[in-house]
């Protein structure tokens, strides 16, 4: 890819973002936030330039970067004083939650190391990554009703290039990434644009045909896989584009795949086999099963990675619970693409999976209008977590399960087993 090819694409996927993903409105202001690799800026640099050319270009009137170091991260978790994890600055979550409350938009580019925390003490990584999640559970809140457009997308780091293609240059494969990032959101097509509102109306379809069915749970079947996972009364399955409660129609996620919706906490049961490794706070987790009895975790195992899966369960009660169950059909652009990417925002969207912790307030009816009792009662999930993971394939069949307890075909060797 020349240099003059590469900040056309760059261009086109800031266009993308700023009028697709995030549709930032006249008067909006616009807060991005980041972690650089090696506390190195400036290979984010011409992708967040360009964003703030494209949002200025249809009327935001601000907009602001917080560069975060995630070498920082680790150096905190090898060389820190074991009690000094409770400190934490609370002014980049005020930062933003400035903007949140103000009915502004967010931005958050994933680019970070995959393997960023690996090999450090599980149990200085848990109090590290349980503090933050606390300090930034606000956010979290507000980004979970809806309640302004919101979109992560991705850049191609040095060093998760580098974990994906291996046997290739740092130059390379940052730029193979590059591509591949491109690719997936359409922006090598002739009109980024208008394929992506026709993919969201696509998505959309999908949704309808799952709303209008109402099931009361799904039943998976694979190999390593045996589970039913129930639907609670009121659940509203979503696709890519969704109504902030600012009245501006956003999408997330680019790239996305996938239709949705939460899960009954208190109705999982069996066991469900991973299908893609998770990386979750600079960790590798790797080959690993998960049992469930009346909604709960009970157990986990994994051939590698199991002590940063089980921090993740016991981050709080709300972590042995689900709170997203999602649908990508494995023909998935991304799941054809034959590598994995090592981040949940790619690695979800090849494949069916299952969020570990907090629901989404938007996929229940008048979920945003809740208590957290509320909402609980309801059906819904509470957490500090929010963690994807994959558990489709070609192998997989899933059943929608009706009140009456009769059971339609919804997935059949991981692709629809219905026309919308």
């Amino acid at each position: 890819m020349t240099d003059n090819t590469h900040q056309e694409m760059l261009t086109k996927y800031a266009e993308a973002i700023v009028k697709v993903g995030l549709n930032i409105r006249a008067g909006q202001r616009l807060i991005i936030t980041l972690m650089t690799t090696r506390g190195v800026p400036h290979q984010f640099a011409p992708l967040v330039h360009e964003v703030a050319k494209a949002a200025y270009g249809v009327g935001a009137k601000y907009v602001e970067v917080l560069w975060g170091d995630e070498e920082m991260m680790r150096l905190r978790a090898q060389y820190a004083p074991r009690d000094s994890f409770d400190e934490y600055p609370t002014h980049t979550i005020d930062a933003i939650m400035s903007m949140v409350n103000n009915g502004d938009a967010l931005l958050s580019i994933a680019g970070s190391n995959p393997d960023l925390l690996g090999g450090l003490d599980p149990e200085v990584v848990g109090m590290m990554q349980t503090r933050h999640l606390n300090i930034a559970n606000k956010v979290s809140e507000r980004v979970t009703t809806n309640a302004i457009n919101w979109c992560v997308v991705a850049a191609a780091g040095e060093e998760w290039a580098r974990k994906i293609f291996p046997d290739l240059s740092a130059e390379k494969a940052q730029e193979k990434l590059w591509k591949a990032i491109f690719e997936s959101c359409r922006i090598d097509q002739s009109d980024p644009i208008d394929a992506w509102q026709k993919h969201i109306a696509v998505l959309r379809e999908r949704a309808k045909y799952l709303q209008a069915k109402q099931y009361t749970a799904l039943h998976y079947k694979a190999p390593g896989t045996d589970f039913t996972l129930g639907l609670p009364n009121g659940h509203l399955w979503i696709s890519a584009q969704s109504m902030a409660q600012n009245g501006i129609a956003f999408t997330a996620n680019m790239p996305t795949e996938e239709v949705f919706t939460l899960p009954d906490r208190n109705r999982a049961d069996g066991v469900i086999t991973a299908t893609f490794p998770l990386s979750y706070g600079g960790t590798l987790i790797e080959d690993f099963q998960v049992t469930f009895e009346n909604g709960r975790i009970v157990k986990v195992n994994a051939k590698k990675g199991e002590a940063a899966l089980q921090k993740l369960v016991d981050t709080d009660e709300g972590s042995h619970r689900l709170g997203e169950v999602a649908l990508v059909p494995a023909s998935s652009p991304i799941g054809q693409r034959g590598h994995l990417f090592y981040n949940t925002l790619f690695d979800e969207n090849a494949s069916c999976h299952i969020a570990i912790g907090r629901a989404y307030r938007f996929t229940l009816t008048g979920g945003e209008e809740l208590t957290d009792e509320e909402f609980i009662s309801a059906g819904g999930n509470v957490s500090l977590n929010h963690v994807d993971f994959m558990i489709g394939s070609s192998k997989m069949d899933i059943d929608g399960i009706n009140k009456d307890g009769t059971r339609e075909p919804v997935m059949r060797n991981g692709e629809w087993a219905f026309k919308a």
